[in-house]
């Protein structure tokens, strides 16, 4: 704010000595072209001062910190200072992944000019998903603290209509990331996506095979949360409101969520959060262990790494392993093993009783074969027995 005024006293002093100038030292004759000059110097220095006022907007964003919005049911958004940790160079996330991300985002981040462009909202759609513990959380913070955005998190359950929807989202800010919560505790319901006027039965988002209304319309619906409620805001008439927003959805269950929520013209990115992988795994050992990491042997890595990839284990569970330094990676490594084992375990008991189920199906059918093998042979033995006879 103070580089803003010493720019603008700047300014108004070289107005001024312009002004006196032209007076005194210029005949009237020149005068004219002189103020020609003097204008296009003009829009030349207001240029430079649209340049100095979004610097120092950006400045003054960076020092006020993040902000975390949320609500509760029937509430306005109420914000608290977000002090997350999470950067990139602490997430939990293979490195090259991670890097795409970084690249999409920072695309994002400058591409005013070509959204403008395209003719296109300036907002883009993530969607994460995966098991909990596998940093889904973390990612978001590292976005926010990536970009310098706020944080607005949406949960649907304590939405009830679109219209409430469409005020919440109307009073979030441009450079914020907003949070729409679409895990398995969701249970807020959908109406259906048919044709006709008006709905008599809402489906669930969580309940794709749900029986649709035979007339409604989610369009003009404000009495219950629909997608297209949801997506308005991201690529419909509504995303003209503000800009330069990222919309992240996240679920803990890809596979329970309403086709309407995938649909590819819907979401520009999907970010899968899986187990911990061995690169993972490195960047854990480097933020809990520090320098101790880079001293581990070749052998020690070695069993890591093949023990990681067997274990299936998030990374908050090999957090929690890791927080005591003291034998960390021997521990890691025998917590590992164990997990691996069970997994193995696991799976043979699964393939046994499939295995079973096999040989309980044959069973079952055997009887009928040898009964239909019994008749036939008693039909032959009757046959000879009514030759001989004769």
């Amino acid at each position: 704010m103070k580089l803003f005024w010493t720019s603008l006293a700047s300014l108004l002093g070289v107005l001024v000595f312009c002004q006196t100038l032209l007076r005194v030292v210029f005949p009237p004759e020149l005068r004219v072209a002189s103020l020609h000059f003097l204008n296009q110097a003009l829009n030349c220095f207001s240029s430079y001062l649209d340049y100095i006022i979004n610097k120092t907007n950006e400045i003054r964003n960076k020092n006020r910190g993040r902000l975390l919005y949320i609500h509760s049911r029937g509430h306005p958004w109420e914000s608290e200072p977000f002090k997350h940790p999470s950067t990139f160079d602490t997430l939990a996330m293979d490195p090259e992944r991670k890097r795409d991300i970084m690249e999409d985002l920072r695309y994002f981040a400058a591409g005013q000019a070509l959204y403008q462009r395209a003719g296109r909202a300036w907002n883009r759609v993530y969607l994460l998903y995966g098991q909990p513990g596998t940093g889904k959380s973390s990612m978001i913070a590292a976005m926010a603290n990536f970009l310098g955005y706020d944080i607005y998190q949406l949960e649907l359950p304590h939405v009830q209509t679109n219209s409430e929807l469409r005020k919440l989202l109307m009073n979030t800010s441009s450079k914020s990331i907003v949070v729409v919560i679409t895990g398995t505790d969701c249970s807020v319901s959908l109406s259906n996506r048919s044709e006709a006027p008006y709905a008599t039965a809402p489906r669930s988002y969580y309940d794709p095979g749900a029986p649709e209304a035979t007339r409604g319309s989610d369009e003009g619906n404000n009495n219950m949360v629909t997608p297209s409620g949801l997506f308005n805001f991201t690529h419909g008439l509504w995303s003209c409101r503000g800009s330069e927003r990222i919309f992240v959805l996240t679920t803990n269950h890809i596979e329970k969520l309403d086709p309407a929520f995938l649909e590819r013209r819907r979401i520009n990115m999907r970010i899968h959060m899986s187990y911990c992988s061995y690169p993972a795994l490195k960047i854990l050992l480097r933020n809990y262990l520090g320098s101790e990491a880079e001293d581990l042997s070749e052998v020690v890595s070695s069993e890591l790494r093949e023990a990681v990839e067997k274990a299936k284990m998030t990374p908050a569970d090999i957090s929690e392993v890791l927080r005591n330094k003291e034998r960390a990676a021997s521990k890691l490594l025998e917590v590992l093993k164990e997990r691996a084992e069970r997994n193995y375990k696991c799976e043979l008991n699964t393939v046994e009783e499939e295995e079973k189920e096999e040989q309980e199906k044959r069973a079952l059918e055997s009887p009928k074969e040898g009964s239909d093998c019994g008749d036939a042979s008693c039909k032959v033995e009757e046959d000879d027995e009514e030759k001989k006879a004769i």
